[in-house]
């Protein structure tokens, strides 16, 4: 495992291998720059050419002993992360030893993440199970597994502990009560990818009464470590990986470095460990705030939504690019102007994009209907959830003043993340 760099021997360093990042730090002096010196990374300009991994500029090196994986969930155009080997190891070395203080000694892990199609996430979490500190099993069944052997398999073999993104743990607890099952032997339910909310968990409580709930850890296939979960974490929340990472959290219209407690910014995240395919200062879309004082190992934050920028937008299994978005609205509606809401009921996540029509435009149900159709065939997501019960989605026209604005710069948000994000008081039974 190579040492991990500095970030001032990481800065040297890209800038001699990368194409891109010569010109992005182009004005950056060689020494005595400070954090805030160095720009954000812009994301359209960061994946400029990526599909042309010869031609990337972005890469420091040639793509002849790596691996490869799919970013951007069930997008239909995911861009491709890049690891070597050697990254690839010390990405599942840490967070698995990062799992180990969720875990005891003698669980049974069912891990429930997807695989195939270039994810990342059944395999990341299965290398990292190999590295916990504690003795563990592990049936590694996927996502993909039938709900009927899956529960008859948490009997016959004492599974007590169920890893998955939280659609597929919703989807299999409705499965249970529609059923009449209830599994009292699973006391833990880990899940990432993305958010649980606190009134999701009645619904997990009413077919696994002993389970606690918690994150199984904040990674990315694109932007690889940005948060440990430990015991001590609520909901949404994690620490930093302090040797690995330099996490800021940034004013979003400023970008002034945010420093002070309970005050939400953009999180940006600085990989010291990424040589390949570095990633400095890198928006990874979410908001977060600090939660303990600065200068705190391991300093705990939580998360608090997608940003108001954010390029992609995760809900449930389903990765939405609000590029994609504006093109898909641009091409069937000739409107420039709309906005992605996304809200929060129950379990069942609430979905609608608002569009304005032209000034005069008095036909607005056949072209709200085309979007519709269009937005659902380019993700094929959105009806498998909605048949899951897990999602309501809606295209609606609207005028340009509906549009929320944000409150300060007075800049339309193109994002709107509704979903509450404050930990529940309790998720251990």
């Amino acid at each position: 495992m190579k040492e991990l760099l500095t970030l001032e021997q990481l800065v040297q360093y890209i800038r001699e291998h990368s194409r891109f990042y010569h010109q992005h730090l182009k004005h950056l002096p060689l020494q005595g720059f400070t954090t805030n010196d160095i720009p954000l990374i812009d994301a359209n300009n960061y994946w400029a050419g990526s599909h042309d991994l010869k031609q990337w500029p972005v890469l420091t090196a040639p793509v002849d002993n790596a691996l490869l994986f799919k970013t951007g969930g069930t997008t239909s155009q995911g861009k491709l992360a890049v690891y070597t080997h050697e990254e690839w190891r010390t990405l599942v070395t840490t967070f698995g030893e990062s799992l180990s203080s969720q875990l005891n000694n003698g669980d049974r892990v069912a891990n429930l993440f997807f695989s195939g199609d270039l994810c990342a996430s059944f395999l990341f979490i299965h290398e990292s199970l190999t590295h916990v500190r504690v003795s563990i099993s592990e049936f590694p069944f996927t996502g993909n597994v039938d709900f009927r052997g899956l529960t008859a398999a948490i009997g016959d073999h004492r599974i007590n502990v169920l890893a998955g993104i939280p659609a597929q743990l919703l989807k299999y607890a409705a499965y249970l009560a529609e059923h009449g099952h209830v599994l009292s032997g699973v006391d833990t339910l880990l899940y990432g990818g993305e958010s649980v909310f606190a009134s999701q968990l009645p619904i997990f409580a009413k077919v696994f009464p002993n389970a606690r709930v918690a994150s199984i850890g904040y990674a990315s296939v694109d932007a690889g470590l940005i948060g440990a979960s430990d015991r001590d974490c609520a909901l949404g929340e994690h620490r930093v990986f302090d040797q690995h990472t330099v996490l800021e959290i940034i004013d979003e219209f400023s970008g002034d470095i945010i420093d002070e407690c309970h005050r939400m910014g953009l999180l940006v995240v600085t990989n010291l460990n990424r040589r390949l395919m570095p990633l400095l200062r890198y928006p990874v879309g979410d908001r977060a705030c600090w939660l303990e004082p600065a200068g705190t190992p391991r300093r705990k934050f939580a998360l608090r939504g997608r940003s108001v920028h954010s390029q992609r937008v995760r809900v449930g299994v389903m990765s939405l690019l609000t590029d994609e978005i504006h093109h898909i609205v641009q091409r069937v509606t000739h409107s420039e102007q709309w906005q992605l809401r996304i809200e929060q009921v129950g379990h069942k996540d609430l979905l609608s994009v608002h569009w304005v029509p032209e000034d005069g435009a008095h036909a607005i149900e056949a072209p709200s209907q085309a979007l519709r159709l269009a937005l659902m065939a380019h993700y094929p997501a959105i009806d498998s959830l909605n048949k899951d019960g897990l999602l309501d989605f809606q295209v609606l026209p609207c005028a340009v003043t509906d549009l929320a604005l944000h409150p300060r710069s007075g800049k339309q948000l193109r994002v709107l993340d509704l979903r509450e994000y404050t930990p529940a008081p309790e998720t251990r039974p």
